[in-house]
C-alpha cells in the first residue's frame, strides 16, 4: 500500500532526491523553467504516494480543481479562479529575472552582489509559488525544489531540506510571503546557505 503524500516516508525521500537529481542536471543546463517545469516536478515528486489522482500535477482552477480552495494558517492561497492568470504572471517575472542573470552571471565564483541577487530570485520564487499555493497539496516542497534549482543553476549547493519541512523561522517567512513580503525568506536563505557552506 503506498505511504501517505505527506508522510516522511522512505517513497517521498526516494521521489524528491531523484526529481533533485534532475533538477541539478537541468540547472547546469540553464533550462528555462516556468509552472509546467513545476508541473511536472510534482507528478515525480508524488509517484507512489497514496494522494488523490485528481490533484496530482494539476493546478487549482483546472478541471476537478475549479472550487479547490486552500488555506495556510490563517491565510487564503490565491482563489482558484485566480491561479491561472497568477501562473501567467509567475512564469513571466520568471523567465524576465532568470534570463538576466544567466547574462550576467557566467561562471560559478560570485561575488557578494551576484551572490545576493541569485538569493533574492530563490527567496522571491519560493515565496510567489507559496503564495499562490496552486496545487492542492505539496506546494511547499515544490517551492523548495524550485529554490534549490536556481541556486544550483548559479553554481551554489541546494541549501534548503526539502523534508522534513525546515523549522528555524521557515514558518514565519511563509507567513510573510502570503502578504507579499519575500524578505524575510531572502534573510533566512542567506541564513541557510552559510551553514550549508560552513561559514
Amino acid at each position: 500500500m503506498p505511504h501517505s503524500w505527506d508522510a516522511d516516508s522512505p517513497q517521498l525521500h526516494d521521489n524528491l532526491q531523484r526529481v533533485l537529481l534532475r533538477i541539478e542536471v537541468e540547472a547546469r543546463n540553464r533550462d528555462a523553467w516556468n509552472s509546467n517545469s513545476l508541473r511536472q516536478w510534482h507528478i515525480e515528486v508524488m509517484r507512489n504516494l497514496d494522494a488523490p489522482d485528481a490533484t496530482i500535477g494539476k493546478f487549482r482552477g483546472e478541471p476537478g480543481l475549479e472550487t479547490s480552495e486552500v488555506r495556510i494558517g490563517v491565510h487564503h492561497g490565491v482563489t482558484a479562479a485566480k491561479v491561472g492568470v497568477a501562473l501567467t504572471e509567475f512564469n513571466a517575472t520568471l523567465h524576465s529575472v532568470l534570463s538576466r542573470l544567466d547574462q550576467i552571471i557566467t561562471i560559478s565564483d560570485l561575488n557578494a552582489d551576484q551572490l545576493a541577487a541569485v538569493l533574492d530570485v530563490c527567496a522571491w520564487a519560493h515565496s510567489e509559488w507559496v503564495r499562490i499555493h496552486p496545487f492542492a497539496n505539496g506546494n511547499g516542497r515544490t517551492a523548495r525544489l524550485l529554490a534549490n534549482g536556481i541556486a544550483m543553476r548559479f553554481g551554489l549547493p541546494p541549501f534548503l531540506r526539502l523534508r522534513p519541512r525546515p523549522n528555524d523561522k521557515y514558518g514565519e517567512a511563509c507567513e510573510a510571503a502570503m502578504h507579499y513580503n519575500w524578505i524575510p525568506t531572502a534573510r533566512l536563505f542567506a541564513e541557510m546557505l552559510k551553514r550549508t557552506l560552513g561559514k
